[in-house]
């Protein structure tokens, strides 16, 4: 008899002693005949401390760098643009990057599955260096535009995978301190990003801000090949495996879908072409088709699709991809588009345009810290969700209230709200989603939650480029008129830099025109964020302290549970059966006792079955 309605192959117990170690969905794994011995096998929560931080030391390396680049580029964007003279299609350097890491960052999640945590990890970080070192070789934004594309391939995959490492590591309670931790590597990327690419734009050039990052990425790749070597589910036994079960259709479409969609608003809103023009219309057309055919390959052919259809049919994992979505696009509304408030409407430096993002950057920071930490002593989410929710779009509206002669002290501390508040709710709906999944789903769940964020990256930058396209253009016609407007006006949205030539009267008229532009992003940042909060209301709590795999009996199997784990992170010693049968419970330690027939070592081999090398 199969598992229950609703239970998908993605839900099925890994341990089957009648099962081959062939699957019917193409996994390879791991049956109690052919489990190695327990001292062959490495289980992830049992290797040793100073391994464990040298992992950590590794992936948060890898973490950093991918942070830094991101406020970096949205620092050097309009500086880069104005070298190349292509103001007006600046935003394809983010979202060239995004395009990429919205439609691959979902498959690390079945690619650490399948190939292991240290080859998804190594795969990652590769296209991002490789992307970030081409980068300074660029001789045209074209050219800048596909290698930051390449970047993008690894760049938030090497965030999907350091959590997945850190999920198989540490119990539910620990990993959101664990995740905390790792969140100040982060934010330290994105607070010195900003200042940093400013600083060595001004002193040696853009394209070594991108250059001396190559030692990093080759201590991280490095660091992680060396100390990385814990087993792990389902991992196929060869690459031909693990080329086999990539979803290469959904990725293709989905790929071609978001570009479509940005090509349509690239030709709209930037070239200014009108509605009934035929490229728009392709595009719109072309965006549609593809977007439907992604979705039926997802729900009828993929085998182990991009985007899991069977977490759609779950409220938590819904909810906070919703959530993620419409957090990514606030934040990098607010990093493309704060500095260039900065340094074009304030007449700032890059340098200090850059660092008026970095109080963001700490506020994150010590909001994952901050959340990670009471989540651990508490158990708890809900409440720190809710209460914290609500800062983003408070300071989201303060932005908008900005303006040229707002107090200094102002301008500094606005923005510490948002990243606050974004980054308490990054914690908690990370935590939530782990909690409502069983733990064999962890590497899936957290592809599909990146999905939504990558989505919402792509789409925070294109649309708020759309936006601010839109408003400047018409703010500038309705300030210039007269002779030679039209290709004064072009030229100014062309380059920014040439703001600084004109006459002081016409400077101040595109100066306010670029606020009110702007302003209008800074709206639209308000909008999402509040409407995010609005989503998480419907997230439930659920417990940390006992997380269980969904239990059925299948083909013969045992029920298999997920075991409890204390609040110090450490096997517990009791777990509970989730059946009809809630009597009858299980001793799951390492040394015997009076309870337990079983010898130790049968029961650490029973364990340690479901992992394969």
């Amino acid at each position: 008899m199969g598992p229950p309605p609703g239970i998908t192959d993605e839900q099925r117990p890994f341990l089957d002693p009648n099962r081959s170690s062939e699957s019917d969905d193409g996994h390879t794994l791991a049956t109690l005949e052919d489990a190695r011995s327990p001292k062959e096998l490495v289980d992830p929560k049992e290797i040793s401390s100073q391994r464990r931080t040298a992992i950590l030391l590794g992936v948060w390396m890898g973490t950093f760098l991918s942070a830094l680049n991101v406020t970096m580029v949205a620092t050097l964007l309009s500086l880069i643009a104005s070298e190349f003279q292509s103001a007006n299609q600046a935003s394809w350097l983010g979202t060239s990057y995004l395009l990429a890491t919205c439609t691959f960052t979902p498959l690390y999640g079945r690619l650490s599955n399948a190939a292991g945590r240290r080859v998804a990890f190594q795969i990652a970080l590769f296209f991002c260096g490789v992307g970030t070192i081409c980068c300074s070789l660029s001789s045209s934004l074209e050219v800048l535009i596909i290698t930051r594309f390449i970047a993008g391939l690894g760049g938030e995959g090497i965030n999907s995978t350091s959590s997945i490492i850190i999920s198989d590591m540490y119990s539910m309670r620990d990993r959101s301190l664990i995740q905390g931790y790792g969140a100040i590597f982060a934010g330290l990327g994105l607070g010195v990003g900003g200042p940093f690419g400013g600083w060595m734009a001004d002193r040696f050039g853009w394209r070594t801000a991108f250059l001396c990052q190559a030692p990093l990425f080759i201590f991280s790749f490095c660091t992680v090949t060396a100390c990385l070597n814990y087993t792990v589910l389902g991992r196929s036994s060869s690459p031909w495996e693990v080329l086999k079960r990539i979803d290469y259709w959904g990725c293709a479409t989905l790929l071609l879908a978001v570009a479509s969609y940005l090509t349509f608003l690239s030709l709209r809103y930037n070239e200014d072409l009108p509605w009934n023009n035929v490229s728009v219309i392709a595009s719109v057309l072309c965006t549609i088709i593809l977007l439907i055919a992604f979705t039926l390959i997802e729900l009828l052919l993929a085998k182990e699709p991009v985007l899991a259809p069977s977490l759609l049919r779950l409220r938590v994992p819904v909810l906070v991809g919703i959530s993620n979505m419409l957090i990514a696009i606030s934040n990098f509304s607010v990093h493309y588009y704060v500095p260039m408030w900065f340094e074009i409407v304030q007449r700032t430096t890059v340098t200090t345009a850059g660092l008026y993002i970095m109080p963001n950057s700490i506020s994150m920071s010590f909001g994952s810290l901050f959340s990670g930490w009471m989540m651990h002593h508490t158990g708890k989410y809900k409440t720190l969700e809710v209460t914290f929710g609500i800062l983003p779009t408070l300071a989201a509206i303060t932005l908008v209230r900005l303006k040229t002669n707002s107090w200094t002290i102002t301008q500094w501390l606005m923005i510490i709200p948002l990243g606050f508040g974004n980054a308490v709710v990054l914690q908690t709906t990370l935590i939530a989603l782990m909690a409502s999944i069983p733990p064999s789903m962890l590497a899936v769940g957290t592809g599909f939650a990146q999905l939504f964020r990558g989505i919402g990256q792509v789409s925070g930058v294109a649309v708020s480029s759309a936006v601010f396209q839109t408003l400047l253009d018409r703010e500038l016609r309705i300030r210039l008129t007269g002779d030679g407007s039209d290709e004064l006006i072009q030229k100014i949205r062309h380059s920014s830099k040439f703001v600084a030539t004109l006459p002081e009267e016409v400077q101040i008229l595109a100066r306010e025109a670029y606020a009110v532009g702007l302003q209008s992003v800074f709206i639209c940042t308000a909008c999402a964020a509040f409407l995010g909060f609005c989503i998480r209301l419907g997230i439930p709590e659920l417990s940390l302290d006992h997380p269980e795999e969904p239990s059925w009996k299948a083909n013969g199997t045992a029920t298999i549970s997920m075991v409890a784990r204390e609040p110090g992170g450490q096997f517990g010693r009791h777990r509970q059966n989730n059946d009809a049968n809630r009597g009858n419970a299980e001793w799951d330690s390492d040394v015997e006792d009076d309870e337990s027939t079983e010898p130790a070592t049968s029961r650490k081999a029973r364990r340690l079955a479901k992992y394969e090398r």
